[in-house]
């Protein structure tokens, strides 16, 4: 009987290692294109779970904004949105010091990153309550020691009538909106900021008309520079899960929605009040005190 089976070919090491090789690639190959092809799934995946609906819109609406009131001593600009990863969210934040108008003080001041993570909890964050500017200061004094009326004469008195000035003006007590209108109508005079809070040694909840750009505006109604309508509508899109990261910028729900609900002004911050309306302010029995943060000169200079 004839062995129909094909003889075995000699073997050749050559071939066998080329064979491996081609088995390798070939294995090595396919095995690459599979994890790049998770890689950009996940990637992908994770940047449009970060975007879906409107989260990057709210990210600044909340985090940028937040970020205005945790910093009241500052002029924060929010730049546009958003510097996205896998695995985070980001913005940046341009923040100089409030300065006294007319004064030549450098602009533009630091650039700042502000990071929200893939579960939607904001990062470090800077300036804040290490932020110990004069006009920060003087908020943290609100409601606590007293600069006695005579004392703020007699600084006053030493100062050109004309200078400019920052100035915090406190009331003996809190005005209610309507208050607060007609006591800035009658000085002539606007507010760049209110203060809706008295918490002494801390930064109090501060707002001025557009520290949240996208909010309703009643102008003409509040008053000069009072933007009441507009701190609620923000304070009105805040959700409980916003409770985290607002800790993070030192405030809490509890805390702006009775600020914002109360509507009372314990303060207002001038950027533009000469020393000659600060005479003059001084003496109306509605204010307990002014404290002087910056003027048209260096204040630092000996």
């Amino acid at each position: 009987m004839t062995d129909d089976f094909p003889e075995m070919p000699d073997f050749d090491p050559k071939l066998t290692r080329k064979a491996v090789r081609r088995g390798l690639v070939r294995t090595t190959t396919n095995v690459l294109a599979v994890l790049l092809a998770l890689a950009l799934a996940a990637t992908l995946g994770s940047t449009l779970v970060q975007e879906r609906g409107d989260r990057e819109q709210r990210m600044m609406d909340v985090l940028g904004t937040a970020f205005k009131v945790y910093n009241p001593a500052y002029t924060v600009t929010v730049g546009d949105c958003c510097e996205t990863t896998p695995v985070s969210m980001s913005f940046q934040v341009a923040a100089a010091p409030l300065r006294a108008v007319g004064g030549f003080w450098p602009v533009g001041g630091e650039t700042y990153t502000i990071t929200q993570d893939f579960f939607g909890r904001v990062g470090h964050l800077p300036l804040g309550s290490t932020a110990n500017t004069r006009l920060s200061i003087a908020l943290y004094d609100l409601g606590g020691t007293l600069a006695r009326k005579e004392q703020v004469r007699k600084v006053l008195a030493r100062l050109p009538a004309g200078l400019n000035t920052l100035a915090v003006v406190e009331f003996a007590a809190p005005l209610k909106q309507a208050e607060l209108k007609g006591f800035l109508e009658e000085k002539k005079t606007c507010a760049d900021k209110v203060v809706y809070e008295r918490r002494p040694s801390s930064l109090p909840i501060t707002w001025g008309e557009t520290t949240w750009d996208r909010g309703e505006f009643v102008e003409g109604k509040e008053g000069c520079g009072v933007g009441l309508s507009n701190f609620r509508s923000w304070v009105r899109l805040l959700r409980e899960h916003d409770e985290a990261n607002l800790r993070r910028f030192d405030l809490s729900l509890n805390r702006l929605r009775k600020a914002a609900g109360d509507g009372l002004a314990y303060a207002y911050v001038d950027q533009l009040a000469s020393v000659e309306e600060l005479r003059r302010l001084i003496e109306d029995p509605r204010v307990r005190t002014i404290r002087l943060a910056d003027a048209t000169f260096d204040l630092d200079r000996p």
